[in-house]
This record gives structure tokens, C-alpha cells and sequence, in this order.
């Protein structure tokens, strides 16, 4: 057995050992998803659709072809959100 065979040997020890030991801790029920929190949820929403407001925003600035004040205007604008 040569050196190269022997690292794949102890790599696939290690993958099955890793499996197994997470396939365990899964039937444990130790991976559960974490409690539910409405508060981050609805600050995540707010964060969210603060976001597609500017993001119309700079929809609209790419695809308009305006004044050159129009375009200063929209850019203050997002500066203001």
C-alpha cells in the first residue's frame, strides 16, 4: 500500500466518521431550528421593503432618459430613505 493509497483510506475514515456522527446528532434531534422570533422576522419585512423602494428608485434612474436635474433629484432622494 503506498503513501497516496493510504491518505485516501484515512480521508474516506474521516468522511464516515463525520456522517455518522451527524447522522446521530440529527436522530438526537441536537439539530433543531432555532425558536422563532416575530420581532427579527418583522424587522427583516421593514428591511426588505425599504429595499425595494430604492431599488425602484434606481430602476427607474437606469431606465428613464431625463434631465440631468431629474437624474440629481432621484439620486438625493435616495439619500433622504
Amino acid at each position: 500500500m503506498g503513501p497516496g493509497s493510504t491518505i485516501v483510506a484515512i480521508i474516506a475514515i474521516i468522511a464516515f466518521v463525520i456522517i455518522r456522527t451527524n447522522r446521530d446528532r440529527y436522530r438526537a434531534g441536537s439539530m433543531q431550528q432555532p425558536p422563532f422570533d416575530p420581532a427579527y422576522t418583522a424587522s427583516l419585512e421593514r428591511e426588505v421593503a425599504d429595499l425595494r423602494k430604492r431599488l425602484e428608485v434606481l430602476e427607474r434612474i437606469a431606465t428613464d432618459e431625463g434631465e440631468t436635474r431629474r437624474l440629481s433629484r432621484e439620486i438625493e432622494s435616495l439619500r433622504d430613505i
